[in-house]
């Protein structure tokens, strides 16, 4: 067979304009900031152990927002109950 070779799949590319879906997750979150932060101290330090400010500062804003969906979640079905 001649010509050239078919190319394989690259699933690592992505356009430029394409969102990483776990950056999107996070960015509706509201912690993007300290995830960020956590991400560069780690690019920095390449040690875990001495970020532990940051990922403290991202679990918890990350629990907040947990908190604050639950209870979104508990309204929404108070309400659902009570239209029944």
């Amino acid at each position: 067979m001649s010509g050239p070779s078919p190319q394989g799949h690259n699933w690592s590319q992505k356009s430029e304009d394409e969102e990483d879906p776990l950056d999107q997750m996070i960015l509706r979150t509201g912690c993007a900031t300290c995830h960020y932060a956590v991400q560069e101290c780690m690019a920095e330090h390449q040690d875990w152990r001495k970020c532990q400010p940051q990922v403290q500062a991202f679990k918890d804003c990350m629990k907040e927002h947990q908190k604050q969906r639950m209870e979104e979640l508990q309204k929404r079905q108070m309400l659902a109950q009570a239209k029944s």
